[in-house]
């Protein structure tokens, strides 16, 4: 794909009927275990894409949870973290004494997840457990594996399927990295 607007040239890495085979699978790891009081909590925004998808195949899979979101930031405009996340969204319900799955993009430096799964399990949840569409080649910042991950990923940055470089390319049906 080329964008003709500033000649950004972007390598598919996964292709929409990849993503979408792969969240099927996804969807029976989680209802394999039946998972109760279910809460899903999207870490918004690169993941709006993923869990809107993924809801749909756990709907399919016979799962009915409750959905909240929680919007952090390590990235604001950069292609690196800051290493500091900040919440711009809280959760509205509670999730004392739920099972919280944690919904993200991609798992790479680790610290956002990390913060928002130190967050929940603070606050009360029963479990809080991870899934990420893509868990990167990368060294970690922190101690954190995804419970749940669709791709392996290489050490590059990715756009598309809710994913961006300056808020950027989200729409693409497919993850892809931009070459320089």
């Amino acid at each position: 794909m080329t964008d003709t607007t500033t000649a950004i040239r972007i390598e598919t890495i996964f292709p929409a009927k990849d993503i979408q085979q792969r969240l099927e699978g996804l969807a029976a790891e989680i209802a394999a275990k039946q998972p109760k009081n279910l809460l899903i909590v999207p870490i918004l925004k690169g993941s709006f894409v993923f869990a809107a998808d993924l809801l749909r195949a756990l709907n399919a899979a016979g799962v009915s949870p409750e959905v909240d979101f929680l919007t952090l930031s390590s990235y604001k405009k950069s292609r690196a973290s800051s290493g500091q996340v900040a919440i711009l969204r809280d959760l509205d319900l509670d999730v004392e004494g739920r099972h919280v799955i944690l919904i993200d993009d991609v798992l790479d430096s680790g610290r956002t997840l990390a913060f928002a799964k130190d967050l929940i399990s603070a606050r009360g949840a029963e479990t809080v457990e991870t899934c990420v569409l893509l868990d990167k080649q990368a060294p970690r910042a922190v101690n954190i594996t995804a419970d749940y991950h669709a791709f392996v990923c290489p050490n590059v940055f990715v756009v598309g399927y809710g994913m961006d470089v300056a808020h950027r390319y989200r729409e693409l049906p497919f993850v892809g990295r931009i070459l320089d």
